[in-house]
């Protein structure tokens, strides 16, 4: 799955995503760790709204993401709010930085968007080959709650000035995934035209997670509840992880 459809949509799908806010969030769960500036890995960083937010808070950032079509959405953004942002064309799992960095960031669930446990293994391994000691890594999953109770097998609409998009889910009991299909429908001189992306997302158990970072080297510092410093609990829909490099 390239993504490169999606990345013609993406900004205009989280444009009710306060991404001011929630860097200021990511800032804060870092500083807990004692880091405030430094390099910055901004995993899966899609179109860069993370990426160039955290360089104005004066973080040296490498966003890295898998879509070619996100990472030129990305060097735009960063062109256009006067950042110096590198970008690299990587898998998460897969990541080969040309040096160690401070700590990393991974934002709106684009954990669940790998593969299988064993990616979500390989990617926590990666981020801790490549990661200083006593550096930090903040993220945030989709929970096992909101693949069943939220997503489901439900269907949502955008009916935007620019664009009109159907979103369709399947939840799958057996494993907890959801299959996601997207349908976009952009109109251009009275005639519609339809494009369309699909994926799947994969959600664990908040204690498998921790399990996972542990023995990639990691110690965990808390898992919240999204946008709070409250723990996370049966109901979070989306939980956010704080770990610490041993």
């Amino acid at each position: 799955m390239s993504y490169d459809n999606f990345s013609r949509y993406y900004d205009l799908l989280t444009d009710n995503v306060e991404y001011e806010k929630r860097a200021e969030y990511f800032c804060r769960l870092l500083s807990l760790c004692g880091i405030k500036d430094g390099i910055l890995l901004d995993l899966a960083c899609g179109t860069g709204s993370i990426s160039v937010e955290m360089a104005k808070r004066g973080f040296d950032v490498i966003g890295v993401d898998s879509s070619i079509g996100m990472l030129n959405a990305a060097r735009e953004k960063a062109y256009e709010n006067e950042q110096q942002i590198l970008l690299l064309n990587q898998s998460m799992d897969e990541i080969d930085l040309y040096g160690t960095v401070d700590c990393a960031v991974c934002v709106l669930d684009s954990i669940n968007h790998l593969g299988n446990a064993a990616q979500v293994r390989r990617t926590f391994e990666k981020v801790s080959l490549f990661m200083n000691r006593g550096g930090a890594f903040a993220f945030d999953v989709n929970t096992l709650y909101k693949h069943k109770n939220v997503l489901g097998d439900n269907a949502f609409v955008y009916d935007l000035d620019e664009l009109y998009c159907v979103w369709q889910n399947s939840y799958n009991e057996a494993d907890s995934s959801v299959d996601i299909s997207l349908d976009f429908f952009e109109e251009e001189d009275g005639v519609y035209y339809r494009s369309g992306e699909s994926f799947t997302e994969r959600a664990y158990e908040l204690s498998d997670i921790a399990a996972w970072l542990e023995e990639a080297g990691f110690e965990v510092v808390g898992i919240y509840d999204d946008m709070t410093m409250q723990d996370a609990h049966s109901e979070t829909e989306r939980a956010v992880f704080l770990a610490k490099k041993k």
